[in-house]
């Protein structure tokens, strides 16, 4: 399975707009596309960063979906002030211990391994981290996207609600660390945000 993410640093005024557009307009419109699977809006109101992913069944349904995506994620960033940045993934994995309610929050790294070593990566977050964060008071799920011919990647974390991802800081602080030194990956960024849409129906791939 395939994603597209699309990462906006919008006008702090311009977020709920923003939102109300992709919760009317992008969501009900994404949903006749063939291949089409869900969609997840993650929003921190603090800097104004957005991301809004979209999940394929496939590599071709994901390419397939470029032009009606491109125009409704140009009228999303007019509304929100920001240009957007697109990025394009597989799905690596994906473990779920129970759906997300109202108050949910994501922990957001990006990172990058050496193109080589990738598999090395994606089995090490599948068999040591994925159980890790199991482990950890309030965890809903998580995810690993990849490009494998770049080496970039993006994993996620989601607790129930800001005082669970808190808490969660010290853990995944270790995982990261322990990743960096087995699997060579190198930590470029971290966000947290709050998940406002939850409609993203991938199964388990963990």
């Amino acid at each position: 399975m395939y994603a597209r993410s699309s990462h906006i640093h919008a006008r702090s005024s311009a977020v709920d707009a923003g939102i109300a557009y992709i919760h009317d307009s992008v969501w009900p419109a994404l949903t006749g596309l063939d291949g089409y699977v869900g969609l997840s809006l993650l929003v921190d109101r603090l800097s104004g960063r957005c991301i809004v992913t979209t999940a394929w069944q496939s590599e071709e349904a994901m390419i397939a979906s470029r032009r009606d995506a491109d125009a409704m994620r140009d009228r999303a960033a007019q509304i929100l002030g920001g240009s957007p940045t697109v990025d394009e993934w597989e799905i690596a994995a994906v473990h779920r211990e129970h759906h997300s309610a109202p108050g949910a929050c994501v922990r957001v790294t990006w990172a990058r391994v050496d193109a080589e070593h990738i598999d090395r990566a994606v089995d090490g977050y599948r068999l040591a981290t994925v159980p890790a964060l199991a482990e950890l008071d309030g965890f809903c799920s998580c995810s690993l996207l990849v490009d494998r011919d770049s080496g970039f990647g993006v994993a996620t974390a989601t607790f129930d609600n800001p005082e669970a991802l808190r808490r969660s800081k010290s853990a995944t602080d270790a995982m990261k660390a322990a990743t960096v030194r087995d699997a060579g990956v190198e930590i470029l960024d971290e966000c947290e945000f709050d998940l406002v849409l939850a409609h993203l129906r991938v199964p388990e791939m963990a």
